[in-house]
């Protein structure tokens, strides 16, 4: 099968069960718009409540969307449990802070005392964003290490990650506007313009990504990212860490809309 040609399913759940299959392993940027989609952490359980403190001390960079019970890899779905080990197109792997693996399946690695953090991606309003009249490209978006230090908790601490898309300049409020609705997508915007004040030297070399196509008008517009515990987690120099490969979220079977509704 030629999966970059895979075409794209109609529900979040039979993305998923291909995914599970190994038929999808591409990014799932623009993939089933308005559907909320979660960049995934999983740590022992004996870090487990510190990284929950660092969440909720840094709720911009990890809006926290579901947590697991400890040992377990599921998390619910409206059609079923959703395994975390085999459900995202393709998963990180660290061992005692070395970056070790970057497999397509987690199953031989998960462990029993380990909890999974599911957390909001930027990915669940780029719909909106189309909507507005502002383009966004169909690939996952830039994404730039900052100077910034987001606050520690528990001992995690490290520096904010963000993501960045170009928006015409007359359409910077609009893109604030919209995005700031979102929580669950990382809300509003950190930083507009000047990637200097960011503490990036050059937008054309992003830590991980494409620079997509900006043109005279464009800003550049930065917003928190999920990546940011995969700066984080790995200096607790845990047993392990596992986290989702940067652009291969799992996408959920709520809209965000609901989403927030099921949060609040």
């Amino acid at each position: 099968m030629n999966l970059d040609a895979t075409a794209v399913p109609d529900t979040p759940h039979q993305l998923r069960e291909m995914i599970a299959r190994g038929e999808w392993v591409r990014p799932t940027s623009g993939v089933l718009d308005d559907h909320q989609q979660a960049n995934l952490a999983v740590v022992p359980r004996a870090h487990a409540y510190d990284f929950l403190l660092f969440c909720t001390r840094n709720p911009k960079s990890c809006p926290l969307i579901a947590v697991t019970e400890p040992g377990s890899p599921f998390v619910d779905g409206r059609n079923g449990p959703i395994d975390l080990r085999s459900m995202l197109p393709r998963y990180r792997v660290w061992k005692e802070g070395v970056l070790v693996d970057e497999p397509t399946d987690l199953s031989d690695y998960w462990q029993d005392d380990a909890v999974g953090f599911l957390l909001g991606c930027s990915h669940t309003f780029d719909a909106p964003l189309r909507r507005a009249g502002i383009p966004v490209s169909g690939a996952a978006p830039a994404v730039y290490r900052t100077m910034l230090p987001c606050r520690e908790a528990g001992g995690l601490s490290g520096p904010l990650v963000v993501s960045m898309r170009p928006v015409p300049a007359s359409k910077v409020a609009l893109a604030v506007e919209v995005t700031a609705r979102y929580p669950t997508g990382h809300g509003a915007p950190v930083h507009v313009g000047d990637p200097a004040r960011l503490g990036i030297a050059d937008l054309s070399t992003p830590d991980f990504g494409v620079l997509p196509p900006m043109d005279e008008d464009s800003v550049p517009v930065f917003w928190a990212c999920g990546v940011t515990p995969q700066l984080v987690l790995p200096a607790l120099g845990a047993p392990y860490v596992f986290s989702h490969y940067p652009g291969h979220m799992l996408v959920l079977d709520w809209r965000v809309d609901e989403m927030a509704a099921r949060l609040n």
